[in-house]
């Protein structure tokens, strides 16, 4: 009989853990207390971009963005093909902008090392930038445009994803409610109970892959979970196609053009605890940002504004991994705001991990155990 797996989370993460556990043969039961996608994943501009997100180093979690991307291309036609839906995917490549002749000065540092590592990138000046992006603000100098970055919209994915999960037989439970327990037990397999489950489910393993919400299954593991939320608030406007021809990213946003007509620019950051609605003064930044870089949209009304929950970590890394002493138990959380890009690389190595196979890539990084374990807590039922 095939290995039985619960899926703890509805988000994009959770989601692409339910297909490629099912694409490999398992049996696969999603639990989400709500709705699909419905916090980091919504708000989300989708994009496809370890080289304008990561500008330091290539670090452990720059290369593991890098393989989630290279991988895109495979990931995106499966998803496609089995749920007979589009995620919109747009090969736009992206624009950073730079306002101050000072900005530059460390540039070339970073042009250096991205393109060993496959950026393509090029610096390009005032003249470059206009021809590449006409309404952009004549105020901006230079900017680094990256070939090879992309945007998903993200909606869509979490639908196309859906789909093609039901397509592989997963068993999605919507609206479950608050977990009021997850066993895990000495001789194997795990039970969870949730107030809206009509009975306990049961598997041979368990990802959990609740987002913000991770924090929460630490009573049942003894081990430390510090995902927390971060609210990112974000806005769109009207956008005739073709206007915002790139991803383009300045010091203080982002803009995204999606196939829908919309402008979409992000994030206004906080720390509101689960709170989920927008503020004056987070929109109020994006606007102003958006009326510098883009004068054309000056004095233009928001089209839709919304926010949702962003996992992070104390150490801004992911938790991918197996607990400690608890081999039925595998974390994949604390994604923060690159979900939907390591949606792919963290699929397949959740999915090899419940096959019993080595990672491709190198993961003490992202350990789930090296925070400080709760040895009071109970571990096994």
């Amino acid at each position: 009989m095939p290995q039985s797996v619960i899926v703890l989370g509805g988000g994009i993460i959770g989601l692409s853990c339910a297909f490629e556990a099912a694409r490999r043969g398992m049996r696969v039961t999603l639990i989400e207390p709500a709705a699909l996608g419905g916090q980091a994943s919504g708000a989300a501009a989708g994009m496809l971009a370890p080289y304008s997100e990561n500008t330091e180093q290539p670090d452990s979690f720059f290369q593991l963005c890098l393989h989630s991307l290279r991988h895109f291309p495979e990931w995106i036609a499966a998803v496609e093909e089995l749920s007979g839906l589009s995620a919109e995917w747009v090969r736009s490549g992206s624009i950073n902008v730079f306002m101050h002749e000072a900005d530059l000065l460390p540039i070339q540092s970073r042009l250096r090392w991205q393109n060993e590592w496959g950026a393509d990138a090029q610096l390009i000046d005032a003249a470059q930038l206009r021809m590449l992006e006409p309404r952009l603000a004549q105020s901006a100098v230079a900017g680094i445009f990256t070939p090879h970055e992309s945007h998903v919209y993200a909606p869509k994915l979490v639908t196309a994803l859906e789909a093609a999960c039901l397509k592989l037989g997963v068993t999605i439970l919507l609206q479950a409610g608050e977990v009021d327990e997850v066993a895990v037990h000495p001789s194997g397999g795990v039970t969870v109970r949730a107030k809206a489950l009509e009975q306990p489910v049961h598997a041979d393993r368990v990802v959990v892959s609740a987002g913000a919400w991770s924090g929460a299954y630490e009573r049942w593991f003894g081990l430390s979970i510090p995902v927390h939320p971060i609210r990112g608030q974000i806005c769109s406007f009207e956008h005739p196609g073709g206007e915002v021809r790139h991803m383009v990213f300045s010091s203080q946003a982002y803009w995204v053009g999606k196939r829908n007509n919309r402008l979409v620019c992000g994030a206004s950051e906080d720390v509101a605890g689960f709170q989920t609605h927008v503020t004056e003064r987070g929109i109020g930044r994006l606007i102003r940002s958006s009326n510098k870089l883009f004068p054309f949209l000056e004095g233009k009304e928001t089209a839709h504004r919304w926010a949702g929950l962003r996992p992070a970590t104390r150490d801004g890394q992911p938790l991918l991994g197996k607990v400690e002493g608890m081999p039925a138990v595998i974390m994949a959380a604390g994604h923060y705001r690159n979900g939907i890009l390591l949606s792919p690389v963290t699929a397949f190595i959740v999915a090899d991990l419940l096959e019993g196979k080595p990672s491709e890539l190198p993961l003490q990084s992202f350990d789930p155990n090296r925070f400080t374990p709760i040895p009071y807590r109970r571990r096994f039922v």
